[in-house]
């Protein structure tokens, strides 16, 4: 029985290992989605800016001046 014992506990200890390593990846993978689209939205508001002449972001600048 101990060693049945000790085959299903490995199989959960491996089958944790596997489900964190996927999570680090999809983590991994949702921070740079999200610092592309932070890049993209900081272009567009730039690009908002030129184009309106209205401080949209309230950093004192319109577009990039």
């Amino acid at each position: 029985m101990g060693l049945f014992w000790d085959l299903l506990q490995q199989s959960q200890i491996s089958d944790q290992r596997d489900h964190a390593e996927n999570l680090e990846g999809r983590v991994t993978h949702l921070e740079n989605q999200l610092q592309h689209t932070q890049l993209i939205l900081n272009d567009l508001i730039k690009l908002l800016e030129e184009k309106f002449g209205h401080d949209i972001n309230g950093d004192g600048k319109v577009g990039l001046g």
